[in-house]
């Protein structure tokens, strides 16, 4: 589906995906808030303080994985495959490389001027580590950007394609479309049914 495409249902459980710095927390947000619906993010699950990994975040996913409806970005490769499961709406973010290292480039940079506490106390490492970490967030988004379409291809192509939504959105045009048409008519036609 395009950015212009009504939802063939009413979504309560909606995943959305891409590379880091495509904007998935921030469209996630949205759409909890359009839909009126609990949102999580995982990123607050996963790390731990000083970045270490919570012993307790796949216990914790498949707890809210289990509700009737929620939110949530579709990453970590331990706990795809049970979102995957039980969402109706997967939104792919498919950006261009060069709009996401942007982006990622810019919310590093400003998160370390501003030390600004993200998860659990955790803030951003000094910029220079960008050369000594190769798991460096900046590194990785340049890496894994592929990677992504690659597994929502996966997923068009496998057992979940018949039940689930798929939105492609190519570029920020794209997204804003998406959220003022078929969000927003999904969001009424909710609202309506509720009544």
């Amino acid at each position: 589906m395009g950015p212009s495409d009504d939802l063939p249902h009413p979504p309560r459980r909606v995943l959305v995906t891409g590379t880091s710095g495509s904007g998935k927390t921030t469209l996630a947000r949205f759409v909890a808030d359009a839909l009126g619906l609990p949102r999580v993010e995982l990123d607050s699950l996963f790390h731990g303080p000083q970045w270490t990994p919570r012993p307790e975040f796949e216990a914790d996913v498949r707890r809210f994985a289990r509700g009737a409806a929620w939110v949530a970005e579709w990453q970590y490769s331990s706990v795809r495959p049970l979102l995957l499961e039980r969402a109706d709406t997967l939104v792919w973010l498919d950006h261009p490389r060069h709009l996401v290292m942007r982006r990622v480039v810019v919310r590093t940079a400003v998160r370390r001027f501003r030390r600004q506490v993200l998860w659990n106390g955790n803030v951003e490492p000094p910029l220079r580590t960008v050369l000594t970490d190769p798991e460096h967030l900046l590194r990785w988004a340049w890496r894994s950007h592929r990677r992504t379409g690659e597994r929502v291809r996966g997923v068009l192509a496998g057992e979940h394609a018949d039940r689930l939504a798929v939105v492609r959105l190519r570029g920020q045009r794209e997204v804003e479309r998406w959220r003022s048409g078929p969000l927003r008519r999904a969001a009424e036609r909710g609202e309506e049914s509720v009544r």
